[in-house]
């Protein structure tokens, strides 16, 4: 049967931000409630080894690092759920109790005083069975997160837009050379970006290519090589060697039932006040990379879900409820 459950503070997402917000808050005495959603754990789960996380000498397991996140979060106080919020009603204020109403997939009913929205942004992908076979095996979506790895290696950059420009870019720091992999004849990006990017000799652009498949070699197999498609002739394919290939086609934001609750910006990012975790409506707070499309780190989603629940618990405090 669905059950109603009422809290001074209801996190959505278990991801960094998230996880980050019920230590803080459950500290506090807020006795948050933390939804996972469909991925507890979120964009980490899908992360071999992180070595720019704070606290460990050693590369780390990113399944590892988010159980801990989350068995820390239950240690002091938070209670989990493994639901997904499907409604919310959040832009006509809380209810004359000061409660905001939301529902779960599973029929239940939260009453939440604050929220904290953590639902993260997922990564686009190609949509290629390799390219899923090979992710932490020499495909990635972030190269500040594994461009590290990839060490006086070839790699390539998938994409046309400013995060493909900026990876590719960036990549340039360790890698001797890096593939530039576009299906049009120009690039979508910033002209400043596009110059720098024809300024760097590391850089080779392949013009009206995309990728057929990705392929791999070795016990366990990793990334080798690509297989390109001429986008002017569909026939004419090449083989390309990389050690590893990077996806750059953008980000979606996991906004869901918020879309139309609270401000967001033309790509479905939450906007919230700057230097704050403060949405456009006063208990709704937005922490991670649903309202970060500029850093997209683990730790930068931490800090914001630290950020979300202290001004939470300021709300609290100001209405007079129970934190």
């Amino acid at each position: 049967m669905a059950e109603t459950h009422h809290t001074d503070m209801l996190i959505v997402g278990a991801g960094p931000a998230g996880y980050t917000a019920a230590i803080y808050a459950a500290r506090a005495g807020m006795q948050p409630l933390l939804v996972t959603g469909m991925q507890p754990g979120g964009q980490l789960t899908i992360t071999d080894e992180i070595e720019n996380f704070p606290g460990f000498a050693q590369p780390v397991q990113g399944p590892w690092l988010m159980e801990q996140m989350r068995e820390q979060a239950e240690h002091v106080g938070t209670k989990l759920l493994y639901d997904l919020i499907t409604e919310a009603s959040l832009k006509q204020g809380p209810d004359a109790e000061g409660y905001f109403h939301l529902k779960g997939d599973s029929g239940d009913l939260f009453l939440a005083r604050t929220v904290v929205i953590a639902t993260g942004a997922q990564a686009k992908w190609l949509g290629l069975d390799s390219e899923k076979k090979y992710q932490g095996a020499g495909v990635s979506a972030c190269a500040t997160c594994d461009g590290f790895f990839y060490r006086g290696k070839d790699v390539a950059v998938i994409g046309g837009g400013n995060t493909a420009v900026e990876e590719a870019l960036y990549l340039t720091h360790h890698a001797s050379t890096v593939h530039l992999i576009h299906r049009r004849d120009s690039l979508k990006a910033e002209r400043i970006l596009q110059k720098r990017l024809h300024d760097n000799p590391k850089i080779k652009v392949h013009w009206n290519r995309s990728v057929r498949e990705i392929i791999g070699e070795g016990s366990p197999a990793v990334v080798t090589a690509l297989e390109l498609t001429d986008t002017q002739d569909n026939t004419k394919t090449e083989r390309l060697a990389v050690d590893g290939v990077f996806v750059a086609i953008g980000h979606s934001p996991s906004t869901g039932p918020f879309r139309h609750e609270v401000l967001c910006d033309e790509e479905g990012y939450i906007t919230t006040q700057p230097g704050t975790a403060s949405t456009s409506i006063p208990g709704i707070f937005a922490a991670g990379d649903i309202q970060d499309k500029t850093y997209r780190q683990a730790v930068t989603a931490a800090g914001t879900g630290c950020m979300a629940a202290l001004e939470a618990e300021r709300y609290l405090t100001e209405k007079k409820y129970g934190a």
